[in-house]
């Protein structure tokens, strides 16, 4: 398989090589640039497309394209400008070298006419690296008896740039004992070399620091450093010396084994193994060797072993530095060991008191304590005090021993229990202390009563509540505790309408939950007025008092009454009268409703729910006014019965129905008359018709001549207390009871006032009653006005005519 891949590889190849020869023998010439090195990619190299005569836009036309072999594509075409641009980076230096001329060739092939241009592109180099040595640093060791004139090779700098950019000149920086002198190699490479000018003396300088320079041609110039380093060499002529001969030093006692104390120090002129310099410690009897250690290389003294300023206080400690050859030198350490304040305080508690009543006065005794300190001096002066702002103080009866006391009355309200640090201190630098801790418990004394957290409350139940109900949970809390803080409650005896207050409500008296005894009527009352005891168990108990304001919550469980029409007490039925003539709109009657409830369960609104005549009669919505809908016709009924409803507007709503009987009649005969004519004679014999039409006569005669003497009668009346009345001085409606114009939420009631004028006519054979046009209007009855006015009275009059003659009874508006 790769070998038949190698071959096709061999074979394209090979096809394409002779392709490219045919068309170099039709081609058409070599195209020549020349650019610098580090160009950006996309710079322009050359207007390939004007140099093949060809536009920009015929560069993809006619398929030109770049043929390269073995190289990476360096440049590209633009087929919008027809230029040659780079297509990266593209390094002299890389491409080739440090040859003198750079160039790379290719071909530009038109594939439309099989044609292929050479293009050939010498690339420029500019000055882009700096000389460069192979290594930053070279040390060179000579010996201080080296003769003057001794030549010593350095190493050469390295410029990949051609030309005058490449490396150019040396330069050495200035020294009294060192020259540069450059050879130049038969190739023309210069070669460096360091000259000894002068004898060293190692002495007076023992290293020498020179810098070699390598500089090329080019603008701007570039070069490169060689940092040179001369060691002097010496012989071993010296012994070591130690820096001080006699070392002082302070360590305190608690300093931890291995902890180095100090380094001593020899030099030695010398050099090489002539200057390696070893220490000694001298092996003295005694403790020397088992407390200290001396490193034999670094000179480092550590500690051995732990010290203890009781046990010793003060070393000597001899010492030696020895080099190579075996010459030494002897000096001295002296060691103090100084004193530190290694052992706190210890704190004993002798005696405890686990718990103080918090009625205790101050000065109560809570614990004795023992402080001692093992240091001395500074070190063993011990302070005791409490920590934190607590109300206790330390007394110091005898040495090292101190009482704690009460510095004040406690309150187990406040902290029930004290968790007290007490800290001894001792004077030492640094200080060291012992802190231990107490814990007192505060037994609790009954000092504090119940207290319900608002002075007062308010709670609300709705009326006809089951009975058992919750209505209302009162707590109290008390600080106290245990008994002292149990509370119970119960509620203060009272009477509420000559009934006691437990058949109302009841406590319960661990929970101080309220229930309801009884189902409650708004209408009966609408609050509550309660006092709540909270009492503890404590010993004496003691109590504290809240008020509970129980407000009755209103329901719909009232529907409306009806106060007029009244239902007549004798079984008859009351009748109001409405003349034929009357138009649209006239004012009949107007039923009257209130409802003992409030606000909206109050609110009432009026519609008619039946009529024997549809369409004649309506009813005031918001007034209950019974008008006419339309004209009264000779076709329509004398008797019409029309059922009002009255509804409120609570949820779910009541309401209350009324019964109106209208008599259609323009007199009062006519009215008698229609009476008589409604009672059903049309099954009777024809000999009862007649019996029964002359007792009708008869009758409907009498009942007229009666109903004239009463009328006069009561004429004469109604003019008799007119002049009493007006004796009086008026007022003829100042002891009616308003409870009849008024709700029970405290809302006027409005009335219509009718107004009807009777006249009676002397001088007619026949005395009539007359129904004018009516004058009506809404108005909000009071005193003031109905004191002016007569129109109850006269409706006074005409029902006691109407009692009077057995007649269903008139409107008490009339006039």
């Amino acid at each position: 398989m790769i070998n038949c891949l190698r071959f096709r590889n061999y074979w394209g190849l090979g096809l394409l090589c002779a392709l490219l020869g045919m068309m170099c023998e039709t081609g058409g010439g070599q195209i020549r640039y020349s650019i610098p090195e580090e160009l950006e990619k996309g710079s322009l190299v050359g207007d390939i497309a004007k140099d093949l005569g060809l536009k920009p836009r015929e560069l993809v036309e006619r398929g030109v394209r770049i043929v390269s072999r073995g190289r990476a594509q360096l440049f590209a075409l633009n087929a919008r400008s027809g230029g040659l641009v780079t297509a990266g980076r593209v390094d002299r230096e890389e491409l080739c070298a440090q040859r003198a001329r750079c160039t790379i060739k290719f071909n530009i092939l038109l594939e439309d006419k099989l044609k292929i241009f050479d293009v050939e592109i010498e690339i420029q180099d500019i000055n882009d690296n700096a000389p460069k040595f192979l290594t930053e640093e070279m040390e060179i060791k000579i010996g201080e008896l080296a003769v003057p004139g001794t030549r010593f090779p350095l190493k050469t700098a390295f410029d990949p740039d051609v030309g005058v950019n490449s490396l150019q000149t040396y330069r050495l920086s200035s020294d009294d004992y060192f020259s540069l002198a450059v050879n130049s190699v038969s190739d023309g490479a210069k070669s460096p070399e360091l000259v000894l000018e002068r004898a060293l003396d190692r002495e007076k300088k023992q290293v020498h620091q020179l810098v070699l320079t390598a500089s090329d041609g080019g603008d701007p110039v570039h070069s490169g450093n060689l940092y040179i380093r001369v060691i002097v060499l010496d012989a071993n002529d010296n012994p070591p010396m130690f820096t001080q001969s006699e070392y002082r030093v302070s360590v305190q006692e608690d300093v931890p084994v291995g902890t180095q104390l100090l380094t001593v120090n020899a030099t030695d002129a010398d050099e090489g193994f002539n200057a390696q310099v070893s220490y000694v410690l001298d092996k003295m009897p005694g403790k020397i060797a088992e407390v200290f250690d001396l490193n034999s290389v670094t000179g480092e003294v550590s500690i051995l072993k732990s010290l203890d300023y009781e046990d010793e206080a003060f070393y000597e400690i001899k010492i030696e530095a020895q080099d190579g050859p075996g010459l030494l030198s002897k000096a001295k350490i002296l060691v103090s060991v100084v004193d530190v304040n290694d052992n706190a305080p210890e704190v004993t508690v002798t005696s405890l008191s686990g718990s103080v009543p918090e009625e205790a006065p101050a000065g109560r005794e809570i614990a004795l304590i023992h402080v001692h300190d093992r240091d001395s001096g500074h070190n063993g002066q011990v302070e005791v005090s409490v920590l934190g702002n607590l109300p206790f103080v330390l007394e110091k009866p005898i040495d090292q021993y101190y009482r704690l006391v009460t510095a004040a009355s406690l309150n187990r309200e406040q902290v029930p229990e004290y968790n007290i640090s007490v800290r001894a201190m001792d004077g030492g630098r640094p200080t060291l202390s012992t802190e231990t801790h107490i814990t007192l418990q505060v037994v609790d004394i009954n000092d504090n009563p119940p207290a319900f957290p608002q002075p007062s409350y308010s709670a609300y139940v709705p009326e006809n509540n089951p009975r058992g109900v919750s209505i209302f949970s009162m707590i109290a809390q008390d600080p106290d505790s245990d008994d002292n803080a149990r509370i119970t409650y119960a509620l203060t005896e009272d009477t509420i309408q000559g009934a006691p207050l437990s058949s109302y409500v009841s406590i319960n008296s661990n929970t101080g939950v309220l229930y309801a005894l009884r189902s409650f009527d708004y209408e009966q009352f609408r609050d509550l007025q309660l006092w709540v005891t909270a009492s503890d168990s404590g010993d004496p108990p003691l109590s504290s008092n809240a008020s509970l304001t129980l407000f009755v919550l209103d329901q719909n469980d009232n529907a409306p009454e009806i106060l007029y029409p009244t239902l007549p007490t004798d079984g008859s039925t009351g009748v109001e009268l409405a003349p034929r003539s009357a138009e649209p709109g006239y004012l009949v009657t107007k039923v009257v409703a209130v409802d003992r409830d409030s606000g909206q369960n109050a609110w009432l609104s009026y519609r008619l729910l039946k009529a024997s005549e549809p369409g004649l009669f309506s009813v005031g919505l918001h007034t209950g006014e019974v008008r006419t809908a339309r004209a009264l016709l000779d076709r329509d009924a004398l008797k019409q019965s029309l059922v009002v409803a009255v509804q409120d507007h609570g949820q779910p709503p009541l309401s209350a129905t009324v019964t109106l009987t209208v008599a259609v009649a323009d007199s009062i005969p006519a009215v008698l008359a229609d009476l008589g004519s409604l009672k059903p004679s049309v099954e009777a014999d024809e000999a009862d018709l007649t019996l029964y039409l002359v007792v009708a006569v008869a009758t409907v005669s009498c009942v007229f001549l009666a109903f004239v003497i009463v009328l006069l009668a009561l004429r004469l009346k109604r003019w008799h207390k007119s002049r009493l009345l007006q004796a009086s001085g008026g007022g003829g409606l100042s002891g009616v009871a308003a409870s009849h114009l008024v709700g029970v939420d405290g809302v006027r009631a409005f009335l219509q006032t009718y107004s009807h004028e009777v006249s009676l006519t002397a001088d007619s054979r026949r005395s009539h009653l007359i129904f004018p046009q009516p004058n009506y209007a809404d108005t909000l009855l009071s005193q003031e006005s109905c004191g002016k006015s007569e129109p109850l009275l006269v409706a006074q009059d005409l029902l006691e005519t109407k009692e009077d003659l057995r007649l269903p009874p008139v409107s008490p508006y009339l006039k």
